[in-house]
This record gives C-alpha cells, sequence and structure tokens, in this order.
C-alpha cells in the first residue's frame, strides 16, 4: 500500500513539474511575441543601423544577424576541429584506457558546466596576453572554447553506445585504427553528430556573457576578422537598458527574432539527424 501511495506521489511531482516547465515555457514565448512581433518589420531585418537608432530613429539589425551568424559558423568550426579528434580518440585510440577516458569525461563535464562568464573572462585574457582588441576573432575564440566540451561530450554520447563488435569486427578484417574511425565508427554516428553541431551552433547564436568583453560592438557588418562585431544577444542587451520605449520594444523583437533562428536550428537537427540515419550500419 505504502510502495502505491509512493508511487502515486512521485507520478503527481512529476506531472506538476510537466506542467510547470509548460506554463513558464508558454509565458516565456507569449511575453516575446506579444511584446517583439508588432515590432519585428522587413526594416529591421534588412538594414544597418542607422544615425539615431538606438533612440529611436530608423535602420534595422541586419550587422547583428550577420555578425551573429559569422560568430557562430566561426566557433563551431574551430570547435568541431578540435572535438571531433579528441572524440575519435576517446573512442577509438583510448577505449580500453578507462581511467583517462573517464578524466576527460570529468574534466569536460566541468567545463560544460562552467558559466560563460568565465569563458568571457577568460577570453578576453587571451586578448590582453596576445595583444588581440575586440573582434571578430576573438569572439570566435571564445565561444569556440565556450561550446568545444559541448559538442565533444554529445560526440562522445554517440560515439561510445555503438557496439563494441562492429569495431572488433572492423579490425579483425584488417582495418586500421583510421579506417575505423572514418568508415564505421563516424558513419555509425553520423546523425548524432550533426546534431551536436547543430546545438552548438545554437548555443553559441545564443549567448551573450561570452561575447561581452570579446567582439565589441559595431553599427557596420564585419568585413573582416580583426573588425568589431554586433550579435543579437548583445543588442538585445543594449536596447533592454535604454529609457525609450520604442527602443526596448525593438530588444523584445530581436529576442524573437533570435528564439525563431534557434528554433530553425532545433527543426533543422531534427531534419538532418534522421536524413543521415540512413548511413548507420545495420
Amino acid at each position: 500500500m505504502w510502495k502505491k501511495i509512493e508511487a502515486q506521489i512521485f507520478h503527481g511531482l512529476m506531472v506538476l513539474s510537466v506542467i510547470s516547465l509548460g506554463v513558464i515555457l508558454f509565458l516565456i514565448i507569449f511575453s516575446i511575441v506579444y511584446r517583439g512581433l508588432p515590432h519585428l518589420t522587413w526594416e529591421l531585418v534588412s538594414q544597418t543601423p542607422q544615425g539615431g537608432f538606438y533612440i529611436g530613429r530608423d535602420g534595422g539589425l541586419l550587422n547583428a544577424i550577420i555578425g551573429s551568424l559569422y560568430l557562430s559558423a566561426g566557433a563551431v568550426i574551430l570547435a568541431l576541429m578540435l572535438s571531433l579528434p579528441l572524440a575519435i580518440a576517446m573512442n577509438i585510440h583510448y577505449r580500453k584506457n578507462k581511467k583517462l577516458v573517464n578524466s576527460i569525461r570529468f574534466v569536460l563535464d566541468l567545463l560544460w558546466g562552467m558559466p560563460a562568464i568565465v569563458y568571457g573572462a577568460f577570453g578576453f585574457t587571451l586578448m590582453i596576453f596576445f595583444g588581440i582588441k575586440a573582434s571578430l576573432l576573438a569572439g570566435i575564440i571564445t565561444i569556440g572554447l565556450f561550446i568545444l566540451p559541448i559538442l565533444t561530450r554529445s560526440m562522445d554520447e554517440v560515439m561510445k553506445n555503438v557496439p563494441i563488435t562492429l569495431l572488433e569486427a572492423a579490425f579483425s578484417m584488417g582495418s586500421t585504427k583510421a579506417e575505423v574511425s572514418f568508415r564505421v565508427l563516424i558513419r555509425q554516428t553520423l546523425p548524432g553528430i550533426v546534431t551536436a553541431v547543430l546545438l552548438g551552433f545554437g548555443r553559441g547564436i545564443g549567448d551573450v556573457a561570452a561575447v561581452l568583453f570579446t567582439t565589441g560592438f559595431s553599427d557596420n557588418i564585419p568585413t573582416s576578422l580583426t573588425h568589431q562585431t554586433a550579435t543579437l544577444p548583445l543588442a538585445v542587451f543594449f536596447q533592454l537598458g535604454s529609457p525609450i520605449e520604442q527602443v526596448q520594444n525593438r530588444a523584445f523583437a530581436t529576442a524573437l527574432l533570435l528564439t525563431i533562428i534557434i528554433l530553425l536550428v532545433s527543426l533543422a537537427s531534427r531534419y538532418f539527424g534522421n536524413r543521415f540515419k540512413k548511413s548507420i550500419i545495420k
């Protein structure tokens, strides 16, 4: 009887948690859509800021949109160049060394849990040490470090679920570690790799703390890695701090635009994940 009551209590708590999360998510999205949709215009997404934009005059946020895409794409490329070899090494080259692999996973989990502002401060320290000014390059390095543990652990979780018998079968046929890595492991986990990359892209494009001290801010579209660049999260941050109501409304429109981009990235991860499942060996 007590077990039945206990099960009912925990089931009720679970239902309550799901409902609470659903309500909170609805309220967040509703407030952004309600405040931002009337001010989300074609001018806002197709023009760069004009004179007096931040006091309510003409212009848009094309510079921040393109800057965010440049920043996230560059960070994902940088992080992927480091995370994919590391994930492969953990699951192919050092798979039998459990202590080493578990230690790497523990460090990556710690890095994943660190606040983004810590990465921003670290990136700022690197800028001072190497004499790099606030720029797109500094932001790419900072965001790349920020999403590195996310990509590595996401791909690692997929790779470690590949049946060991499949890898052993490839080795028994005379395949080298490189051949097993690229022809078996990556092919088998391609949907998970694509999902991890898009997850990292979404985290990178939506973060403000990591780029607050590193990218600077500019009303122009960046044409070089050494140029300062605006991002959508920074645009929201600066506009919400304005006492002018029209500028605050633009901040909600910017937040809505950022939400739409992240939603599209999430849908793309599902689409490409399902599409690349055809490449899995069955």
